[in-house]
């Protein structure tokens, strides 16, 4: 079959630097994905391959034009989507994914679902008073829950934000950690304090807290309450026991939304002991007002290295590999 080229005339080297990723990153995924060579020079994107790739390939990009063009970063969960609405006859859908903006950071950089399944979250978000999140790193589980809920926040839409996670102690017993009880499980709430600095000046967030309206708070503080006109994200959740996910999720008030976020892949739990968020994934899967949204390594918006790294784990389990037992040292396969 014959050859056929295409030539993109990019407005700016911004926008050549935005489309082409770090180190051409983006620009090797293209030729991978659909077998085309792809090259920039300059200003100047030339798409080589055959006919059928080629035009695939070109029509990818020109459904990105309205990010490249300003200079806005291209990730490959864009690049993904873009062929999955090509191949799937989803040009409209696409097009509404990438109208709809859920805010901006502090540096001005605008948020929105990068893929389907993410845009899919958000409306369940939106529409339930409990969802669950459930996927591997990267996929924007709490980062898309937070922005949601800050907003929800700052239009007064709620009357506090709830941000908790199971402490659940990594080979240290938390007694044995030096400082107060806060200083003690401020390693473990980490993550959240950097999903919300991305919205609120951390000069802000101590005053916020102070006054009630942010708490950072251990799983282990929620029992005994009603957490009533709030919005509450409950992270890390494949870490919870079932006893202790089921006492969190009893604590919904009037007025509030929960959402709670985990990989039940990554169980930091003793191997004895069953993950609160895999039980009630089976339990609550048709409970009428609690939506599930499961997000894969086709969402991970992360390094393209945390994509790649999540997908070689994906297929190491599915072979099988992990549920063999260990033989004992010196023994064989037939002994």
């Amino acid at each position: 079959m014959s050859e056929t080229s295409q030539t993109i005339q990019l407005p700016s080297l911004e926008s050549a630097i935005a489309l082409s990723g770090v180190k051409e990153e983006n620009l090797k995924f293209l030729s991978q994905h659909t077998g085309t060579s792809v090259v920039l020079r300059g200003q100047e994107l030339l798409v080589r391959g055959r006919e059928k790739a080629v035009n695939r390939c070109v029509k990818a990009l020109y459904f990105l034009q309205p990010f490249w063009e300003i200079a806005q970063h291209i990730s490959q969960p864009d690049l993904l989507t873009a062929f999955h609405a090509i191949d799937t006859h989803q040009v409209e859908e696409y097009q509404d994914l990438q109208k709809q903006t859920l805010g901006k950071t502090r540096r001005g950089e605008y948020i929105r679902a990068k893929t389907f399944r993410q845009r899919q979250y958000i409306q369940l978000i939106q529409k339930h008073d409990i969802t669950f999140g459930i996927g591997p790193a990267g996929t924007g589980k709490t980062f898309l829950a937070s922005v949601l809920a800050v907003q929800a926040l700052l239009r007064d839409e709620v009357e506090r934000l709830i941000l908790t996670r199971p402490a659940v102690e990594a080979g240290e017993k938390l007694g044995f950690l030096p400082g107060d009880l806060q200083q003690k499980v401020d390693p473990f709430l980490r993550p959240l304090y950097d999903a919300l600095y991305q919205f609120i000046d951390p000069l802000k967030l101590p005053e916020l807290m102070e006054k009630g309206r942010i708490e950072i708070a251990p799983l282990a503080y929620m029992r005994g309450r009603t957490l009533s006109n709030s919005f509450v994200i409950v992270d890390e959740a494949q870490n919870t026991t079932p006893a202790q996910l089921k006492m969190v999720l009893t604590r919904l008030g009037f007025g509030s939304k929960m959402v709670i976020t985990g990989d039940i892949t990554q169980t930091d739990l003793p191997s004895h002991q069953a993950s609160g968020l895999i039980m009630a994934s089976k339990i609550l899967q048709s409970v009428e007002g609690i939506g599930f949204c499961y997000l894969t390594d086709a969402d991970v918006v992360r390094h393209p290295l945390v994509q790649r790294i999540v997908s070689a784990y994906d297929r190491f389990e599915s072979n099988g590999t992990t549920s063999q037992k260990r033989r004992p040292l010196g023994q064989t396969k037939g002994g």
